[in-house]
C-alpha cells in the first residue's frame, strides 16, 4: 500500500482544499435530491410548475410563462357543465378561475357550456383561455326551453301573476321556469354530455375556499357514490305546493324504483305522508349522469314534467334531484363533501376541522359555516344517516 505523506509545513493548505471538497460534495447533492425526489415505489417525482422560455409580451417586456404538464394518470369520463349566457361571461370568469386554481388545473377535465343562444365568440375565446381541458360549447335545443304542448298558457301566466303579487322570488319569470326544467330533465341528454358518466355543475360567481389535491370524479367511481353535495337547505313550499303529492302519485304507480336503502327519513319526517322541504342545493352537483340517465329518473322527470309543476307552480331542478335521488338511490351513493369548502351567495360551506381547513389551504371563516345552522338540513342529512358530525358543531347549529 502506498502511504500518501502531507510535505512539511503545507498542512494548512492541504486542510484548505479538502474543506472545499466537502463543500462542493454537499451542494450537488442537496441540488440533486431538490431537483428529483422518488416515492416510495421508486418513480421519480418533479415538481408540477415547468418555466418555458422567455415570452415577450405587448409591451416589448420579457416574461417567464409557467405551465403543468398534461396530467396522465388515471382519469374517469367526467365534464364540468355550465348552462350561461353571453352576458354572464365575466362572472363566469371568477367561477372558473377559483375551480381552475382549486382543482382543476392538476387534472385538465373538460368543460360543456350550455346556452339557449349561439355563444358569441368573446365567451368561446375567453372561457376556452381559462380551462385547462378542451371547451365544447352547445346550443340548447327549442323544444327544451319552451312551453310543452299540452302547458295551459293561460292558467300558467295566471300562476305567474299570482307569485309575482306575493313577492315570491323568480315567481313571475318564464325563464326561470325553463331553466329548471331543462336542469331537471334535459341537460344530460344534450348530444355534448354523451362522451361523458360524471360532471360536475358549476354557475356563475361561486368560489371554492380549499385545494382539492385528489380526483373528485375518480372518488365518487371508486366508492360508488352516485350523487354529491356541499350544501343542503330548505326549499320555499310556495314554489312546491304539489311536488310531493305528485312524486307519492309516481311512487304508487312506480314502486319498483323506490330503492329498498332509500332515503325517505331526509325529505320526509313522517314516513312519506308530507314533504319538509330539505334538499341540495344543486348549483353544487357531482353526480352519475347514468343515474338520470336510468328508467326511475326518465320515467319521474317525465311523470312531473306532464304534471305541469314546472310552469303551473315554480318547481325547482334541486328539489326534483333532492327528491329523486334520496328515493331511488342507496343511501350510501349519496355523499356530502365537507372537506371542499364553498361559496354560493349567501351561504358559505367550510370545514369545522382544522387539520382539514389548513391543510388544504381554505380561505373560509369557520364561523360562517352553514352545515349546522337551523335552516340548513345538514344536522338532518348526518343523523339519519348516523354519520359522525365534526367536533364543534353545536356551536353553529
Amino acid at each position: 500500500m502506498v502511504k500518501f505523506s502531507i510535505p512539511p509545513g503545507r498542512e494548512n493548505q492541504f486542510k484548505k482544499i479538502g474543506v472545499f471538497i466537502i463543500a462542493i460534495l454537499t451542494i450537488f447533492i442537496i441540488f440533486h435530491g431538490a431537483s428529483s425526489s422518488s416515492d416510495s415505489s421508486g418513480s421519480t417525482r418533479r415538481s408540477m410548475k415547468q418555466v418555458s422560455t422567455s415570452v415577450k409580451g405587448q409591451n416589448g417586456y420579457k416574461y417567464e410563462k409557467v405551465s403543468y404538464p398534461k396530467y396522465t394518470g388515471p382519469k374517469v369520463k367526467a365534464t364540468f357543465v355550465t348552462l350561461a349566457r353571453n352576458s354572464d361571461l365575466y362572472s363566469l370568469l371568477e367561477s372558473i378561475k377559483s375551480v381552475e386554481d382549486r382543482f382543476n388545473h392538476k387534472f385538465q377535465y373538460d368543460w360543456v357550456f350550455l346556452n339557449d343562444e349561439e355563444f358569441s365568440d368573446e365567451f368561446k375565446n375567453v372561457t376556452t383561455a381559462m380551462v385547462s381541458g378542451t371547451t365544447k360549447y352547445g346550443l340548447v335545443p327549442a323544444e327544451h326551453w319552451s312551453f310543452p304542448p299540452w302547458i295551459d298558457q293561460e292558467r300558467a301566466a295566471k300562476v305567474r301573476d299570482e307569485m309575482r303579487a306575493k313577492k315570491i322570488i323568480y315567481g313571475d319569470s318564464i325563464s326561470y321556469r325553463h331553466m329548471c326544467r331543462f336542469e331537471s330533465g334535459f341537460f344530460y341528454r344534450h348530444p355534448l354530455m354523451d362522451d361523458y358518466d360524471w360532471y360536475w355543475r358549476v354557475e356563475p360567481d361561486i368560489k371554492l375556499h380549499c385545494d382539492i389535491d385528489y380526483d373528485i370524479f375518480k372518488f365518487m367511481a371508486d366508492n360508488g357514490k352516485k350523487y354529491g353535495f356541499t350544501i343542503s337547505i330548505h326549499e320555499y313550499m310556495d314554489t312546491i305546493p304539489t311536488l310531493w303529492d305528485t312524486t307519492k302519485e309516481f311512487m304508487k304507480r312506480h314502486p319498483e324504483h323506490v330503492h329498498k336503502n332509500n332515503m325517505m327519513n331526509f325529505v320526509s319526517d313522517d314516513n312519506g305522508e308530507s314533504y319538509n322541504s330539505c334538499h341540495f342545493w344543486s348549483n353544487f352537483e357531482i353526480a352519475s349522469l347514468d343515474f338520470w340517465r336510468g328508467p326511475a329518473y326518465t320515467e319521474y322527470f317525465d311523470y312531473l314534467d306532464k304534471a305541469g309543476g314546472f310552469f303551473y307552480e315554480r318547481w325547482g331542478d334541486a328539489p326534483v334531484h333532492s327528491i329523486a335521488a334520496a328515493l331511488f338511490l342507496d343511501r350510501n351513493e349519496i355523499h356530502h363533501f365537507g372537506d371542499l369548502g364553498y361559496f354560493h351567495a349567501p351561504f358559505h360551506q367550510c370545514p369545522l376541522d382544522d387539520s382539514i381547513r389548513l391543510g388544504n389551504k381554505c380561505d373560509c371563516d369557520p364561523k360562517e359555516d352553514f352545515t349546522w345552522n337551523g335552516f340548513s338540513c345538514g344536522v338532518k342529512y348526518y343523523s339519519v344517516n348516523h354519520l359522525k358530525k365534526p367536533a364543534g358543531w353545536q356551536e353553529h347549529a
